[in-house]
């Protein structure tokens, strides 16, 4: 499989975040923030390929692990 980029394993790490920020505390300014942050993970080149499955797989995971570590 091949690596993730950095900028895609970053814009999942912010939508993470952004997903408990919006959990704890509902907002507008934190709801438009995830939309943005979706757009732009599954908008990323990365998954031009036809390989989504296991890459976001392997990517989910990652956004897991850093969670469990706080």
């Amino acid at each position: 499989m091949r690596r993730i980029p950095d900028d895609l394993a970053q814009a999942l790490e912010a939508w993470h975040t952004t997903y408990r920020q919006l959990a704890e505390q509902p907002r507008t300014p934190l709801r438009r923030r995830l939309i943005q942050l979706s757009i732009t993970v599954m908008s990323h080149p990365h998954w031009q390929d036809g390989k989504r499955n296991a890459a976001w797989s392997a990517l989910h995971a990652n956004g897991q692990r850093g969670r469990s570590s706080r």
